[in-house]
């Protein structure tokens, strides 16, 4: 038996180095804890962590791109080779599709029942139905949302609020308040006075109600205890790819990482059950706009907020960490290229070379316009690469809304036909660029992992955390 674990503590420990530790604390730490817990061991509380909008073909580029940019592997990818960690696949479809949106697929989870795209915790006939939030909020436990979307957008919504419109942010913005106990991401202008259509002070409401308003990332690393409100942009939070360009925006807007580790830190201290979900929204924002180094750089911030939970927790044997996504978007993947693909690594190490999101591209260039040789060197300094005559004019007449030739109607549009421009230089392609119905990946590691492994529906994900936080 002593050989036995001295043989995992090796394999283990080679993994950990390997990953230049990532794997220390997935393999050391939580091995500790789970020495202490038995079987259905009920958590005290769970981090759900959802990468918005992430395929299957994600998880093995960004363990790819990490390695190259960063020279270690992805927590999540370690994850999968934990030998205690629960794995399976979330069925994603919503109410009255195959494919659902964000809006249906966090309502499912959240209040147990598959509802119409687009509808925040209301049902087919209209009628709301109890979001998580409130239902633990009725039982004194506490609720944190963080993500690097608009605090107001579909997936944080839907664990907290109820709307027959997931566009009806305004009216979102205030059901938080007696819902969740800490509020990180974007969305100031569903908040501030002067931005809502109401004119109602949000803020004003919030800190009345207890809560500490913070706008920047200094301010949330000051605040002290208590309900926490922190919104940081006006938006949706900028592309991690745009925020690591940029001294400004990096001084200005915490990490996923950064305000995970705030909440959970929160959450540990106190003794009353929780739910903390993170999301990182961006990636799915990437992929509808098939941006492969947008996506790729988010992936990693989540992964980075992934990593941080599981060193939080490596010592508890009362947590669960459930990590998956609410739907596929485009199926982003490597495709192999050259004789015998032999320069299939060549060109996927190009994604580093992309020095900013499609969407900064296209702004710059809003700001900019002019012709093909315009366009040109405005990719080429921020691609590093210069795109042909041919990939030039398409993009530029499809921005124009000039006719291309495009057999695809799900690319035949601009995110389309800059995401081809940009995987012919990396090897990299899509299938469109809406959601798609395949399952997604989920992995569970702590107390209770065993009720998330196997084919999940998504509707089912309710009654299995309120079965583990309430009993």
């Amino acid at each position: 038996m002593k050989s036995s674990n001295f043989s995992l503590n090796r394999r283990h420990l080679l993994q950990a180095s390997l990953s230049a530790g990532v794997g220390s604390f997935l393999f050391s730490g939580s091995a500790r804890a789970e020495e202490k817990m038995k079987k259905g061991q009920r958590p005290t509380g769970i981090v759900f962590m959802v990468s918005d909008g992430m395929s299957q073909g994600v998880l093995p580029m960004a363990e790819a791109f990490s390695q190259q940019i960063r020279q270690k592997g992805t927590a999540w990818w370690q994850l999968l080779s934990h030998p205690t960690a629960a794995h399976g696949l979330m069925d994603t479809p919503s109410f009255n599709s195959l494919v659902t949106d964000s809006a249906a697929a966090s309502s499912a989870w959240s209040s147990g029942q598959r509802v119409p795209n687009g509808q925040i915790c209301v049902d087919a006939k209209g009628a709301n139905l109890e979001p998580i939030g409130l239902t633990l909020s009725k039982e004194k436990a506490r609720l944190g949302l963080v993500t690097t979307s608009r605090v107001t957008h579909a997936t944080p919504a839907g664990f907290a609020t109820n709307s027959p419109s997931r566009d009806d942010e305004d009216f979102i913005a205030p059901q938080f308040l007696d819902r969740a106990e800490i509020l990180l991401g974007g969305g100031t202008r569903h908040f501030k006075a002067g931005d809502r259509k109401d004119g109602r002070d949000l803020f004003a409401d919030y800190e009345k109600a207890g809560y500490q308003v913070v706008g920047s990332r200094d301010e949330l690393f000051r605040a002290g205890r208590g309900k926490l409100l922190g919104t940081f942009w006006d938006s949706h939070l900028p592309y991690s790819l745009d925020r690591n360009q940029s001294a400004a925006l990096q001084k200005q807007v915490p990490t996923l990482a950064e305000m995970t580790s705030v909440a959970l830190r929160r959450f540990l201290s106190g003794r009353a059950p929780f739910l903390l979900q993170v999301e990182g929204a961006r990636v799915d924002h990437a992929a509808h706009g098939n941006d492969i180094g947008g996506l790729l750089h988010d992936q990693l911030a989540f992964d980075d907020a992934v990593a941080k939970v599981l060193e939080m927790v490596s010592d508890r044997d009362d947590i669960l960490v459930v990590v998956t996504s609410d739907h596929g978007n485009a199926n982003p993947a490597l495709n192999g290229t050259g004789a015998r693909y032999t320069q299939t690594n060549q060109h996927f190490e190009h994604v580093a070379k992309l020095k900013a999101s499609h969407e900064e591209l296209l702004a710059r260039w809003k700001k900019k316009e002019g012709g093909v040789k315009d366009w040109q060197k405005l990719v080429e300094n921020t691609c590093g690469f210069q795109p042909t005559q041919a990939e030039s004019e398409a993009v530029l007449d499809s921005i124009s809304g000039r006719e291309v030739i495009e057999w695809s109607h799900q690319l035949n549009n601009p995110a389309g036909l800059l995401g081809q421009m940009v995987g012919n230089h990396t090897g990299t392609g899509w299938t469109g660029v809406s959601h798609t119905a395949d399952p997604t990946q989920l992995s569970a590691l702590g107390a209770g992992s065993e009720q998330f492994s196997g084919l999940i529906r998504n509707d089912s994900v309710r009654d299995r955390i309120l079965g583990l936080l309430l009993g």
